[in-house]
């Protein structure tokens, strides 16, 4: 939270992801993080929490307690068979998702269609196995403007600037550094 407020004073920040594996590692509880992250945001920035479940009726429930806490949080689901049926199950209950964990273009492409508002492809975990995260990039904003104009690539796990710029650069309209 207090790295949010001096970055937010300083760049312009549209918003502010966060998942499970941060929240345990500043031991405060998810009810008092997310509302201290909205507020060092700002009323008008985007706010994204990831569920913990690993089947889709666990990560629905998961996504209403975190609307609770944050209404309007969109809500982070892993692209998984689980994450898909959840992602349509909460775009029926009007709850804005992020389909995460993205490894491929096709991956990322279905979870717009089943209705997330958002995808993060994962730059450079997919490096790291050998792949080409940025040509992956580039292929799921091709098919998001093409099959799924709804939805915005938020680009994620960068490990140099490059990186970065290079997701822009393919018309990438979020990233999360």
């Amino acid at each position: 939270v207090a790295a949010v407020k001096r970055l937010a004073r300083i760049f312009p920040l549209a918003g502010v992801t966060t998942n499970p594996s941060i929240i345990a590692a500043g031991k405060q509880p998810l009810q008092e993080v997310l509302p201290r992250l909205q507020r060092a945001i700002g009323p008008d920035g985007t706010r994204f929490a990831q569920v913990m479940s690993r089947t889709a009726e666990g990560m629905v429930a998961d996504a209403r307690r975190l609307n609770d806490i944050v209404p309007g949080i969109i809500v982070k689901v892993p692209v998984t068979a689980e994450g898909l049926a959840a992602i349509k199950i909460l775009r029926t209950r009007k709850i804005p998702t992020l389909g995460t964990a993205v490894y491929g273009a096709g991956q990322g492409l279905l979870s717009a269609l089943a209705g997330a508002e958002y995808v993060a492809p994962y730059v450079n975990r997919l490096d790291a196995q050998g792949g080409d995260g940025i040509a992956m990039v580039t292929e799921l904003q091709q098919l998001l403007t093409l099959h799924a104009p709804h939805a915005k690539v938020l680009a994620a796990s960068f490990k140099t600037p490059r990186q970065a710029l290079a997701c822009l650069l393919a018309g990438c309209q979020s990233i999360t550094l």
